[in-house]
């Protein structure tokens, strides 16, 4: 009786996990999405936008299908272009996360404004990149 117990518990706790990982998948708000021929591009975050200061996010890359893409090695940086000045540039820090073809990443903006970001990739799902605008407020 003790170890069907125990598998009850288990199996308890599994479900438990499970859930709460589904919902904080759930819980997170496309920032944008770009598509291009090869590739959907979805930017991520709890509250569905960049902010001024440190933003978490994650980044998915798709078939056009919908299938997770191998992306292998990506990259994401940030422009902004201001009248008389240099470019303010911004990388992230990517990491791969469980699932392929998404990535959970970390950037700082010192200000708000739009940002030009460039999302490059190279790996088994082949190699790209694309370019969009993205405000950070």
């Amino acid at each position: 009786m003790r170890i069907a117990s125990m598998f009850r518990v288990l199996a308890a706790v599994a479900v438990s996990v499970a859930s709460l990982a589904a919902t904080a998948f759930a819980q997170e708000k496309a920032i944008h999405t770009q598509k291009t021929t090869d590739a959907v591009i979805t930017l991520k975050s709890e509250t569905g936008q960049w902010k001024q200061g440190p933003n978490k996010f994650a980044l998915e890359l798709t078939t056009p299908s919908g299938q997770p893409l191998d992306a292998g090695k990506a990259t994401l940086s940030t422009s902004m272009t201001m009248p008389g000045m240099v470019p303010m540039i911004a990388g992230a820090t990517l990491t791969p996360d469980k699932a392929p073809g998404r990535y959970v990443g970390a950037i700082s903006f010192p200000d708000s404004g739009t940002r030009q970001v460039t999302v490059s990739w190279d790996g088994p799902g082949g190699k790209g990149s694309a370019r969009f605008s993205v405000p950070v407020r």
